[in-house]
C-alpha cells in the first residue's frame, strides 16, 4: 500500500458514492486502493432535509440519526483497513464541518468537502455545487476543517456556467485545503488548467485528484499527461476487475512506466 499522506507518488483513491460508500464498501476496495472516501453525509438540519428529499425521488442517501456519530462509527470500522480514509459531508452551515473534520483528525482521516452534488435540492439549500457560486463561504468551510485538525479534501466538478475553477482552487487553497479532488466531467483538460501556471500560486500546493471516467491504462495516462497527481474512481469501485485494472494503471505511473504518461515534478505536489 502506498500512504497518501507520505507523498510517494500516484495513489488511487475509491471516490464517495451517496448510500454507497461505507465501511463495508472502503473494506472491499482496500485490496486495489490507497485511499477511500466515505459518504457523502448531509450533517446539518437543511442538508438532511434535502437528502430526505433525494430518498424521496428514489437516490440512495445515508441518513443516521447521528450523522457526526456514524462518522465515528465507520471511520472506527475501517482503522485497520490498509488504506487512508475519509469521508465527503455536505453542510449549509459551517459548525457542523468543524465537529465532523475533528472526528476526522482523531481518526487520521480526511475530511471532504461536498461543492460537488448538483442535484437541485441539495443546492437549493446552499450546499453542493452552489458553493462553487459562493466561494467565500467554501474558503470559511475549508478553514473551519483545516483549524480541526483534518486533512481537508474539495470535492469540485467542471462544466459549472459562470465558475472560475482556477479562482475556487486558489482560494480553497489559501484557506488551507490539501487536496483538489476535480471531477472533470467532460472537459478532461480542466486538470491542465489547475495545474499549470506560476508555482508560487496558492493552488500549486495542492495535491489534484482527476475523477471521471477512469477506467484503466489510457484514461489514467490521460490525466497523468494532463498533470494530475494521482485520479479516483467512482463506480468502478464496486466492480474488483475495474478496480484491478485502475490499480495496476496507478502502480505503473508510480513507477515511471505508464505509456504516454509523465509523472509531474511541479513543486510541492505531493499528497
Amino acid at each position: 500500500m502506498i500512504d497518501p499522506a507520505t507523498g510517494d507518488g500516484p495513489f488511487l483513491v475509491a471516490a464517495s458514492l451517496s448510500g454507497a460508500a461505507d465501511a463495508a464498501w472502503a473494506r472491499a476496495a482496500a485490496p486495489h486502493v490507497d485511499a477511500a472516501v466515505l459518504g457523502g453525509i448531509a450533517l446539518d438540519p437543511a442538508s438532511r432535509a434535502a437528502a430526505r428529499d433525494l430518498v424521496a425521488r428514489e437516490r440512495e442517501e445515508f441518513l443516521p440519526d447521528d450523522p457526526i456519530a456514524w462518522i465515528d462509527r465507520q471511520l472506527a470500522a475501517v482503522a485497520d483497513a490498509p488504506l487512508r480514509s475519509g469521508v465527503n459531508v455536505r453542510s449549509a452551515t459551517v459548525e457542523p464541518i468543524r465537529e465532523a473534520a475533528a472526528v476526522c483528525a482523531d481518526r487520521d482521516a480526511v475530511c471532504e468537502i461536498n461543492a460537488h452534488c448538483r442535484q437541485p435540492e441539495l443546492r437549493a439549500v446552499g450546499c453542493g455545487e452552489s458553493l462553487l457560486r459562493d466561494v467565500d463561504r467554501l474558503a470559511a468551510f475549508v478553514a473551519a476543517a483545516t483549524e480541526a485538525g483534518a486533512t481537508t479534501s474539495v470535492k469540485v466538478r467542471a462544466e459549472v456556467p459562470g465558475v472560475d475553477l482556477v479562482a475556487v482552487a486558489d482560494r480553497v487553497a489559501a484557506a488551507g485545503a490539501d487536496w483538489l479532488h476535480v471531477d472533470a466531467m467532460d472537459s478532461e483538460a480542466v486538470v491542465r488548467e489547475l495545474t499549470d501556471g506560476d508555482p508560487e500560486t496558492p493552488r500549486a500546493g495542492l495535491t489534484v485528484i482527476a475523477n471521471n471516467g477512469v477506467r484503466g491504462r489510457e484514461t489514467v495516462a490521460e490525466y497523468a499527461r494532463y498533470g494530475a497527481d494521482t485520479v479516483s474512481v467512482g463506480r468502478p469501485s464496486e466492480r474488483p476487475d475495474a478496480l484491478a485494472r485502475v490499480a495496476e494503471a496507478v502502480a505503473a505511473w508510480r513507477e515511471g512506466s505508464l505509456d504516454g504518461a509523465e509523472t509531474d515534478t511541479r513543486p510541492e505536489a505531493s499528497p
